[in-house]
């Protein structure tokens, strides 16, 4: 059913939303209040005089008159919560929330808010007091020249001064003058950035952003750039300064992180963002953010939109953009003019006739009206900006032209317009209008090198016995003799990550990616016994953005990392034409090594009785993702939309985007004891056609699925998808990521050995195979997958009592809070423990008082939400502590971990926490208290030390201890050795204590010591 639109707003812009929607087959009417003179009467479009102000007289006038969706033009109301009101009211309103709006509503916010995650953007101080403004701008380090009212001046509230004087001046003005009102009772003070502005919008549904082209404005009044700044004289778009390997970097860095970065705080960006951009030398840099559409940004931008635009507002408020991206017109051109009244900005005259409006309209040009009115049948001026006259056209010379012949053609006294709009990108386009090189075929050799320079350490830290993984070579080089081989026989594997791809580029997340692609070939390897030594990556796309090629290639150098085997070369491959934009494959090759003698799997000594151990997988690892996105698509639910499986808040892309389990650091030490006779990754086939492949002919397995934790996300698979048992079971690892045959006499100590890493079950058992029969039979699975507890949201606790350790009860997880200052290594395996179903503990927020810390990525890429509260901002520690302590009680954190966090707490937070705060300490207190605990190790030259869990007290390194692990000093350590080992120590030691305490097996008593559950019954 065709529905009624209202469009609040009377400008330009509104004009265009207005011409826009009403194009829409879905849209029967499209009102706009209050208009002008091309909105009174077009079509579709009229005025309505309902007050946009008062929101509960609009949301009654809505309901009234059967308006199904209310769009908002301008900030003002945004900043008002026009949105939240008429949302309230059940009125669908298409814009960000007040809270959100904040971006553009107060400078000073967007400013912090930028600092906080990392956002680029200028230097800046923020200032109530005049004088202090003043000051910072005589004494700052870089030109402080930009001066911003903080709040909303009608797009007019910024000063760029030619010097401090000037600068200095527009303070006073703006907050001892109150040239802009309240909107100057804060001001911001910037550095001057130099470069060249663009401006970058997208659509944001809270998850997912779909940019726009970018566009450019004009502030200027005259042509040059002289005169006095305005709203906008004109804009065009796309600009070519902006190439598609920088539109990529400033979506994932700063469209992206913005979205991100709202969400974490509680304010979901849902609307139109507008980023105002410096293309600086460095790198492009924020200026602004507004929460809307330009003007006259909005004139070019929706001439050159193919879809329908209520279409993609509602995709954009019902969180589909990620499967539903607006089409844009290719190999076009769109340029407005502006057209305005004799003495703008400053005093000018209404209610000139203006004439031409049909000769324009007969150039198959589009009129814009902005201040205009109907005044006896006539059109008026009735505002500075009174119109823009756009035109669409293959190149941006033709456009140009098409636009100033147009506004040439309009007739009114005193009519002012520039006729250079775009003057910038015709430069450009000149200047490189020169000899064909290999970049103009999209082959950018230097960006290929920065890439190297990127990923060189990262590959660096990846060395090994045997290789010293230095890039840079024809080939890579590595010494088996070095790695401590004697008689070896080398193991291959190749692999790639398959449709996941898809999955990562939609959601433009592709972090997780390098561990998929490792985790496939190693895990591979590990099926001959081998151990995995080093790895070669192929990287291919049509054009390289080394942003996202650098994440990718990272992530793969840390899985490299954990895996133990070396990133010893690769292939970055650019071919324009082969890839859509933003597409881009991947591929690895792994080589191990394994003595003669340990080869598996060992057919000859796999007998009937023998136990399969099967190895928990994290989810859907890398197989079965062209099922799996079949099943979204037949369930209509996009990658942004909350998963109805995996945990509390996460999006479906984040759950089906958990990196794949890699075994080798656990299985290789159970390997080589030679308790494993076979070993079996359950990678594409399932579990079906993949443990046959490690039997002899004569025997079977039988699987009992009861007996291990299936993630939810295959219950939903099965039951959304009606996905029968064979095929869940043919296409998926349904909860098994690899299994291994063991003889019943060495089931259990295998076992443990592997509980201590991962979650692990005895599965099933080796039979003998009836004629006829199939290799594998799965028993008790559609009854598992029917009844996995996490399908509703909730994970199942894992009971490992007994031999198997099959028990499945539900349990509530204790909300824990991680405090970091720095790389977050303790973090790391904190998190890596609450990620098992079995666990007791989760994660919900990770606090640094530093900024941009290495801690905060890793728990952002793990789908945990951060906060940054940092320390300098703080008059006192009581003020810092109590910031931490309101930031834990928002979260509801019930245990608190100290992971490196680098500063002393106050007395009164660590009495309201008592015994629900964890330390971990590099030695065996009660000894080396305080700093430098490895040195006071080595100088009083003891031969054991370790790392202390223990409960924080008021007296630093004093509290009741939890957990201990001994680490042996070896002779010659140094203290970065020593470190390194007691660090490995610690990777165990808090993940367990963390377990004890959250599960409620240890306590704090009354007197100070400890409690062990079994006390207290």
């Amino acid at each position: 059913m065709a529905e009624r639109v209202l469009v609040v707003g009377g400008g330009g812009r509104e004009h265009a939303l207005a011409w826009k929607l009403a194009q829409s087959p879905q849209i029967q009417q499209v009102l706009v209040a209050p208009g002008n003179a091309g909105t009174a009467s077009c079509g579709k479009i009229s005025n309505s005089e309902v007050s946009t102000s008062n929101h509960s007289i609009l949301a009654q006038f809505c309901k009234d008159h059967h308006v199904g969706l209310v769009v908002v033009g301008p900030e003002a109301p945004l900043a008002a919560g026009i949105v939240d009101d008429l949302t309230a009211a059940g009125v669908p309103c298409f814009g960000p929330s007040a809270k959100a709006a904040q971006l553009e509503a107060s400078k000073s916010f967007s400013k912090a808010f930028m600092e906080r995650h990392g956002i680029p953007t200028a230097r800046y101080g923020a200032f109530t007091d005049p004088e202090e403004a003043c000051k910072y701008i005589r004494s700052a380090e870089f030109p402080a020249l930009v001066v911003k009212a903080s709040g909303l001046a009608a797009g007019k509230g910024v000063i760029v001064a030619k010097d401090q004087e000037e600068a200095c001046q527009a303070v006073m003005d703006i907050m001892k003058d109150r040239a802009f009102g309240s909107a100057g009772e804060t001001v911001v003070v910037e550095e001057l950035l130099e470069g060249e502005e663009v401006s970058c919008l997208c659509f944001s549904d809270g998850v997912s952003v779909a940019p726009m082209p970018p566009a450019q404005d004009h502030k200027r009044l005259r042509d040059g750039d002289l005169g006095p700044n305005t709203g906008g004289m004109g804009a065009y778009s796309p600009t070519p300064q902006v190439s598609l390997e920088m539109l990529q970097q400033i979506r994932e860095s700063v469209l992206q992180r913005t979205v991100d970065g709202m969400k974490e705080e509680g304010a979901p960006y849902v609307g139109v963002l507008y980023a105002g951009l410096m293309l600086t030398q460095q790198g492009p840099k924020v200026l602004e953010f507004n929460c809307r559409f330009g003007d006259p940004e909005c004139q070019v931008l929706l001439p050159l939109l193919q879809s329908d635009l209520h279409q993609v507002i509602l995709d954009t408020m019902s969180g589909k953009l990620s499967s539903s991206a607006p089409v844009w017109l290719q190999d076009s051109f769109a340029v407005t003019v502006v057209l305005a009244s004799a003495g703008y900005p400053g005093s000018y005259q209404r209610g000139v006739e203006i004439r031409g409006l049909s000769l324009v309209q007969d150039m198959g040009l589009q009129v814009f009206h902005a201040g205009t009115a109907l005044k006896g049948g006539v059109v008026v001026s009735s505002g500075g900006r009174v119109l823009t006259v756009t035109a669409v056209r293959p190149s941006l010379e033709t456009a140009l032209q098409a636009a100033n012949q147009g506004a040439a053609a309009v007739d009114f006294p005193g009519a002012v317009y520039r006729r250079d709009i775009g003057h910038r990108a015709l430069a450009h386009l000149n200047q490189n209008r020169c000899g064909l090189t290999y970049k103009d075929s999209g082959v950018d050799i230097a960006a290929g090198n920065k890439l190297v320079d990127i990923i060189r350490p990262l590959a660096k830290a990846t060395s090994r016995p045997g290789c010293n993984a230095e890039l840079g070579g024809f080939a890579g080089l590595f010494d088996l003799k070095a790695a401590g081989f004697v008689d070896p026989v080398l193991v291959s594997g190749t692999d790639g990550v398959g449709t996941k791809l898809k999955v990562a580029q939609a959601c433009g997340q592709h972090g997780g990616l390098g561990q998929d692609l490792v985790a496939m070939c190693v895990n591979d390897v590990l099926a001959q016994g081998a151990e995995p030594l080093f790895f070669l990556d192929y990287f291919s796309c049509g054009r390289l953005d080394v942003g996202v090629a650098s994440v990718v290639v990272g992530g793969i150098a840390k899985a490299c990392e954990a895996a133990g085997c070396a990133l010893l070369g690769g292939e970055t491959a650019e071919m324009p034409g082969v890839y859509a934009p933003g597409e881009y494959d991947l591929a690895g090759f792994c080589v191990g090594a394994v003595e003669r003698g340990g080869l598996l799997p060992r057919l000859e000594d796999i007998s009937e009785g023998d136990l399969l151990i099967g190895l928990a997988s994290s989810g859907v690892h890398s197989n079965g993702f062209s099922l799996v996105r079949k099943v979204l698509e037949q369930a209509g639910l996009s990658y942004s939309a909350p998963a109805p499986f995996g945990r509390q808040g996460q999006s479906v892309g984040e759950v089906l985007l958990t990196p794949t389990n890699i075994y080798s650091r656990p299985l290789l030490p159970v390997l080589r004891s030679g308790a494993v006779k076979a070993y079996a990754h359950i990678t594409g086939g399932g579990l079906l056609e993949n443990i046959p492949r490690v039997l002899p002919r004569e025997l079977a397995v039988e699987l009992d699925a009861s007996r291990w934790t299936i993630p939810p996300v295959f219950s939903w698979l099965h039951t959304e998808g009606r996905v029968s048992e064979e095929e869940m079971s043919r296409t998926f690892n349904c909860g098994v990521g690899a299994v291994l045959v063991v003889a019943p006499v060495d089931a259990q100590r295998v076992l443990r050995q592997l509980q201590v890493h991962l979650d692990a079950w005895i599965v099933g058992s080796v039979v003998h195979k009836q004629p006829g029969a199939p290799a594998v039979m799965v028993r008790n699975l559609t009854q598992s997958l029917l009844n996995v507890g996490g399908a509703s949201g909730e994970e199942p606790e894992v009971s490992t009592s007994g031999c198997h350790g099959n028990g499945i009860t539900q349990h509530k997880r204790m909300r824990v809070g991680v405090l970091i200052s720095g790389t977050g290594t303790n973090l790391q395996a904190l998190m890596e423990q609450a990620k098992r179903p079995s666990s007791s503990a989760q994660i919900v927020v990770v606090i640094s008082n530093r900024p941009g810390v290495l801690g905060l990525k890793k728990a952002s890429l793990a789908g945990i939400q951060t906060r940054v509260v940092d320390h300098k901002l703080y008059g006192s520690r009581a003020e810092f502590d109590g910031t931490i302590d309101r930031v834990l009680e928002e979260f509801g954190v019930e245990l608190v971990c100290l992971a490196g966090f680098m500063r002393i707490l106050t007395g009164t937070f660590v009495r309201k926490w008592r015994g629900k705060l964890l330390n971990i300490h590099p030695s065996l207190l009660p000894s080396f208290k305080g700093v430098n605990a490895q040195k006071q190790a080595l100088q009083a030259g003891v031969r054991v030390t370790g790392c202390t869990v223990h409960f924080v007290a008021e007296e630093v390194d004093a509290g009741a201890i939890i957990v201990q692990e001994a680490v042996p000093v070896m002779v010659g350590d140094t203290e970065e050795s020593l470190s390194d080992r007691i660090r490995e120590a610690e990777h165990r030691a808090f993940p367990a204590a963390l377990e004890l305490v959250s599960s409620g097996s240890v306590l704090l008593g009354d007197d100070g010591n400890i409690c062990w559950k079994s006390q207290n019954k």
